[in-house]
């Protein structure tokens, strides 16, 4: 299945994203992490974003999919990928369609703006391998250490109320038309986000048509 996650910031696009890949068996491609990782290691790429970033902004259109297209091209991604952070513009959107990429399904998680501010401010991520966490819904094992690769969990230096509200209306304003983009072709489904991760993944299931394990 080659699927799109669609949603506000905060919205768990990259929680489902890591459930659904071990269902399905496919990688999820975070054009987030992606970013980050480049302002990490300073590359050119990750200075041009750095400063949009960290505004709350979009990274501009050729820029991303330019990351994406290269990608979607690497072996990994022939059975199938998730990808969550992009489109974020119709522009961008119709870029992917233009490109030749099959799509299967475009998932949106509805999450209303007041439960977006409460879980942004007890999100934490990686800062080796970049997987989500929440303190509240999505613990890890061990406090503040990755169940994954032992990486220190941090919060993200967006993850203010300035920045988090600047970051839903650009959502809403540039992101949220795609989902009318994707519903006239046919490819648009969604899921209501719940405050409990297993009542959203049961959604989430259900809107893929998946059984829930």
């Amino acid at each position: 299945m080659n699927l799109i996650l669609v949603g506000p910031p905060g919205a768990g696009k990259g929680t489902q994203g890591e459930i659904l890949s071990k269902k399905l068996g496919i990688d999820t491609i975070s054009t987030g992490v992606m970013l980050r990782t480049a302002i990490k290691e300073q590359t050119e790429v990750g200075k041009m974003a750095q400063s949009y970033i960290n505004d709350g902004k979009l990274v501009p259109d050729e820029v991303m999919v330019s990351i994406v297209k290269e990608r979607l091209g690497q072996p990994d991604c022939e059975k199938g990928f998730i990808l969550d952070g992009f489109p974020r513009t119709t522009a961008q959107a119709q870029a992917l369609s233009e490109s030749g990429v099959k799509i299967d399904k475009v998932l949106s998680l509805e999450v209303d703006d007041e439960m977006i501010v409460g879980r942004l401010s007890s999100r934490r991520e990686c800062s080796k391998c970049g997987a989500p966490y929440n303190i509240v819904s999505n613990k890890p094992q061990k406090e503040g250490i990755c169940d994954k690769c032992g990486g220190e969990l941090i919060q993200r230096a967006d993850d203010n109320p300035e920045t988090i509200q600047n970051r839903l209306n650009v959502y809403h304003e540039q992101t949220e038309p795609i989902k009318a983009y994707y519903d006239k072709l046919g490819l648009l489904v969604t899921a209501k986000g719940e405050e409990e991760l297993s009542a959203t993944t049961a959604n989430v299931f259900g809107a893929l048509g998946l059984e829930v394990e």
